[in-house]
């Protein structure tokens, strides 16, 4: 396993009309993340992805390249990085499950067993 000294908040914007197709190109780049087999979070408006940083570098800038291919002209990406060399980043999960764990109830509220 690579070491968990980087994490990674990405938020891809391409350059496209229309809500519907900003959407299609935005899911093609997060089916890539997907793809990478590291810890990500899909939020509203950006996806966060963690991992070493050597290889999230390399996957933001194929964020990048996916946008392109995908359809749009251009892509702006906002990106926020968190760094320790020696490891130890505070994981996804670590920052976010204390916000979250009223998620699973509130999906299973109305469904029976």
């Amino acid at each position: 396993m690579a070491k968990l000294n980087a994490s990674v908040a990405i938020q891809v914007l391409p350059s496209v009309q229309g809500d519907e197709e900003v959407i299609r190109v935005v899911d093609e780049v997060i089916d890539y993340i997907k793809s990478t087999g590291l810890e990500y979070y899909v939020g509203p408006c950006e996806t966060a992805i963690e991992g070493d940083y050597d290889e999230l570098m390399e996957i933001v800038k194929q964020c990048q390249i996916i946008a392109i291919k995908a359809g749009a002209p251009s892509v702006m990406s906002y990106v926020k990085i968190v760094y320790k060399p020696e490891g130890d980043v505070l994981t996804i999960e670590k920052k976010t499950a204390k916000h979250h764990k009223h998620d699973l109830a509130k999906s299973m509220k109305g469904k029976t067993a």
